[in-house]
């Protein structure tokens, strides 16, 4: 090639570059405003978990957790309200149940520091997504079983959560 052709082949694949650049850009960040409005519940969030007093609804402590929920409707999270070395992370369901609401269950196993397993955790929240499609609020019933499926605690909490992005 020569030195002119060069020129312009390296001017037009600069140019090309730039409106490539600035597409994706445009792109991604229309494609990530559409899936935070139009997905519902669908991908990963940040929660803070407060655990409340049953009767009064006085708020007992407060804690952070993950939580992906899946197209298909599975759901996984993990928490700092419990050691990962005593817990599994807990894995579990969601579906819309009306327009903004979602209902979640998901259950953890937790264990002894010896290793023994000796209850299970089975949390079922009721979720609401307000305006910001990127924030929601629920309510969790706890219930905790011990290793022969019989019911010896529950307990109530409350979340705000926002998306992961």
């Amino acid at each position: 090639m020569t030195s002119r052709n060069l020129k312009r082949f390296a001017a037009s694949r600069g140019t090309a570059a730039l409106v490539l650049a600035g597409m994706l850009v445009l792109g991604s960040g229309l494609t990530a405003r559409a899936q935070s409005k139009d997905a519902g519940l669908e991908g990963t969030w940040r929660l803070q978990i407060t655990v409340r007093d049953c009767q009064t609804g006085q708020a007992l402590r407060t804690f952070p957790a993950l939580f992906a929920f899946a197209k298909g409707g599975t759901l996984t999270a993990t928490t700092a309200g419990q050691l990962p070395s005593l817990s599994t992370p807990n894995l579990g369901l969601w579906r819309r149940t009306d327009g903004h609401t979602y209902s979640a269950v998901s259950e953890a196993f937790i264990f002894s520091p010896a290793g023994a397993w000796t209850q299970t955790h089975r949390l079922a929240r009721v979720i609401e997504i307000g305006n910001d499609a990127n924030e929601f609020t629920d309510t969790v019933a706890l219930q905790i079983f011990d290793t022969n499926g019989n019911l010896i605690v529950t307990g109530c909490a409350t979340s705000v959560a926002s998306r992961f992005e």
